[in-house]
């Protein structure tokens, strides 16, 4: 009985460390400094900025994207879960502000993504 309780115990170990692994993105860990920009109207019509906060919030909570707009290359990143959590939530407080990002930058099919392991807004 003791040794089944102890298969069963590392069977569970060795399950968390798979999904832990499995959760972690591939890629270049970076920190961006830039924007958080709703991709509708930033593609669309190139709309940004303090004055376009209020419509972005909107697009965010409808279910529009949100990306960082890198300050320096101009690049868009989008924010990607991992977790399976709605990444607009994360960002939200800090639509259409400078922030600094830290992440890790995965690219797949043309498309540069981020996860983000921590956002503040900058100064």
């Amino acid at each position: 009985m003791k040794s089944y309780v102890a298969y069963v115990a590392l069977a569970g170990l060795l399950a968390g460390g798979a999904v832990a692994l499995l959760g972690q993105a591939k890629g270049k860990s970076v920190t961006i400094s830039g924007e958080i920009v709703d991709t509708a109207c930033y593609i669309g019509h190139d709309s940004k900025g303090a004055g376009h906060a209020k419509c972005a919030a909107m697009c965010a909570k409808a279910g529009i994207p949100l990306a960082l707009l890198d300050s320096q290359s101009g690049l868009l990143y989008l924010p990607v879960s991992l977790d399976h959590k709605n990444p607009n939530e994360k960002l939200l407080p800090f639509v259409e502000k400078k922030v600094q990002v830290t992440g890790t930058v995965v690219e797949k099919a043309g498309m540069r993504g981020i996860v983000i392991r921590q956002i503040t807004e900058a100064r």
